[in-house]
């Protein structure tokens, strides 16, 4: 016969081993992943989801094979986690799981699966390019090099933010290019106050962008806004004034447009610069008139509005002649060169030309007042 103490004991140990031996036969939580691992390669458009049942996840780590790591959120109880953005086209995807049951047990899976190809693949350009400082005019512009669907362009707006420091306001608006492709662009208000540091980020990855074409991946790219430099145009007296923060700092004489080609009117931004450049009639259709060696060219409109030396015109800062540019003698041409950046702007006043110049006719966001800007944006 067992002495009392002596089964009492026996009888927690008993106990204590069958509530071990309970814990480790408990189910381990299931986790489900969308899309699914199999042959069959994930819709393009899909989101990533992973849920728990019967306990909560306490880790989820997913990454493609292109080297990216994928952005969630985890449910505040743990129960469910869901990418930031979409899957890209053609693309593995690896998703580990860690999670513990309500009784806890703890677990850990793997998930693999594969994307379905893109008909074809949207991709942009964005100007400024990264690391620019620029001038005091610049918008943001991004062209894509496939059509953008109407139904599609508020959801791209919406992964498109700007993020600057100071805070300035701004807005998205959808332009055609003078090209004939899509663009968007955001400008803000008012001129930009120099020293302004700006961050674009396109969560474009995954993104439908209409007729077949899918956006493939994320874009980020800053630049700084730089010395406040501008010029004027006033066409009756054949100048060109610079103000450099407000402040006048030096006038050039010089020709503008003929009155049967006057010189576009309003403010222009400075699209690019070339040192050296050759003035074919052909491209602004004046057939085959003149082909012409200039040097010190500042490009306004994509259209053919510049400012550039003109040593062929013996009346220069007397009659405007010019074919709607500005000509100067070739040191002006590079004071004005030098003097103005890409991103400056430059205002012509006093012109016949009452013809608006199109926004996408180069970087034309100054011709339209804010209230018209606003109305490009696809979330008005």
């Amino acid at each position: 016969m067992i002495p009392a103490l002596t089964a009492a004991a026996a009888l927690l140990t008993a106990c204590g081993g069958g509530a071990d031996a309970s814990k480790a036969d408990q189910p381990a939580t299931k986790v489900t992943v969308t899309p699914a691992a199999g042959k069959t390669p994930a819709k393009l458009g899909s989101q990533i989801s992973v849920r728990a049942d019967g306990g909560k996840l306490t880790s989820v780590e997913v990454e493609n094979d292109k080297g990216g790591k994928v952005a969630g959120e985890l449910s505040g109880n743990g129960a469910a986690w869901k990418s930031d953005g979409k899957v890209m086209p053609d693309t593995m995807y690896t998703v580990r799981t860690k999670a513990k049951s309500d009784g806890g047990k703890e677990s850990s899976a793997t998930s693999k699966f594969t994307t379905e190809e893109a008909g074809k693949v949207n991709k942009l350009t964005n100007t400024p390019s990264g690391g620019q400082t620029v001038g005091t005019g610049m918008p943001v512009s991004i062209l894509f090099d496939n059509p953008i669907a109407k139904d599609r362009q508020a959801e791209i707006e919406r992964a498109l933010k700007v993020t600057t420091q100071p805070k300035v306001e701004g807005s998205w608006g959808w332009v055609k290019d003078y090209s004939g492709k899509d663009r968007i662009d955001w400008r803000p208000k008012d001129y930009w106050p120099s020293g302004t540091k700006v961050s674009v980020k396109g969560a474009l990855s995954g993104l439908n962008s209409g007729d077949g074409g899918w956006f493939a991946r994320d874009y980020n790219f800053g630049f700084t806004i730089g010395s406040d430099h501008k010029a004027v145009i006033d066409v009756p007296s054949h100048t060109l004034t610079m103000y450099e923060n407000g402040k006048n700092v030096g006038s050039i004489t010089g020709s503008a447009g003929s009155p049967q080609d006057p010189t576009r009117g309003g403010v222009h931004t400075v699209r690019s610069k070339n040192a050296a450049e050759t003035m074919d009639s052909a491209t602004i259709g004046h057939g085959s008139e003149w082909m012409l060696d200039s040097k010190w060219v500042t490009h306004l409109t994509a259209s053919g509005t510049f400012l550039h030396s003109a040593p062929w015109n013996k009346q220069l800062g007397q009659v405007n002649n010019s074919h709607g540019c500005f000509g100067m003698s070739t040191s002006d041409a590079k004071r004005a060169y030098d003097f103005l950046t890409i991103g400056s702007t430059v205002e012509v006043k006093g012109t016949t030309n009452t013809n608006q110049t199109d926004v996408g006719n180069g970087l034309e966001v100054w011709q339209e007042s804010w209230q018209q800007w606003q109305q490009r944006s696809a979330l008005k």
